[in-house]
């Protein structure tokens, strides 16, 4: 090996063994201050992580969507009050009172009483056939009715609101009908135009003490 080789080969080795350019005292605080670099930028991240998660929980709870929830418990689409209804019926009284009004009607007889609960209105017609004994009447009739709003139970019960064109005195007095409910003819073409598709009408009481229609034979049994 020549000696210009050896000569480079050994300042090399001593290069790597000289001492660092950087006093002790610098390195250690050179580290020191490393590690409360490392120890803030953890703290920072925690903080941070912890925020995000709050954020997170607060949207959950107050979203955009809270205002459509349902109470807990309470399904969606639940109203949590019933609604109150657009009309009543007093069936003892022989009254419907709608739209501020007190209406006189006449319901079903003793043998064919009127449905009585929270029904719904699902469909008016200007006019309805019924057979004579729906109005009171014997033997063999087909006659219209007008001014029909049709009602409907949950129990699937069913009745109607209709003209009582044919006993003018009934509303009010007494009962007539096979367990619709009759109003004058004025009062259900008032009754068909206020009243619509969905509406809510509570049909209470039954059992009126009042008079019922004359019979055929005159004795005034119902």
């Amino acid at each position: 090996m020549s000696d210009d080789l050896t000569t480079g080969l050994r300042e090399l080795a001593e290069a790597g063994q000289a001492a660092p350019s950087v006093p002790g005292m610098e390195i250690r605080r050179r580290a020191g201050v490393r590690r409360r670099r490392r120890r803030t930028v953890a703290a920072v991240a925690g903080v941070s992580g912890a925020a995000a998660l709050g954020i997170t929980l607060l949207l959950g709870l107050t979203g955009p969507d809270a205002g459509n929830r349902s109470p807990a418990g309470t399904p969606a689409g639940t109203p949590s009050t019933q609604a109150a209804p657009s009309a009543t019926v007093d069936l003892t009284r022989r009254v419907l009172s709608v739209g501020g009004r007190e209406l006189p009607v006449s319901a079903g007889r003793s043998r064919t009483a009127t449905p009585t609960g929270r029904m719904t209105v699902t469909a008016r017609e200007k006019s309805k056939a019924v057979s004579g004994e729906a109005v009171g009447f014997e033997g063999d009739y087909t006659l219209n009715v007008p001014w029909v709003v049709e009602l409907r139970g949950k129990d699937g019960s069913s009745t109607f609101f209709g003209a009582l064109f044919h006993d003018a005195e009934a509303p009010g007095r007494y009962d007539t009908t096979s367990g619709w409910i009759g109003l004058g003819p004025g009062d259900a073409k008032w009754l068909y135009g206020h009243l619509r598709v969905g509406d809510v009408v509570d049909v209470k009481g039954g059992g009126s003490t009042a008079k019922n229609p004359p019979s055929a034979g005159g004795d005034g049994s119902g």
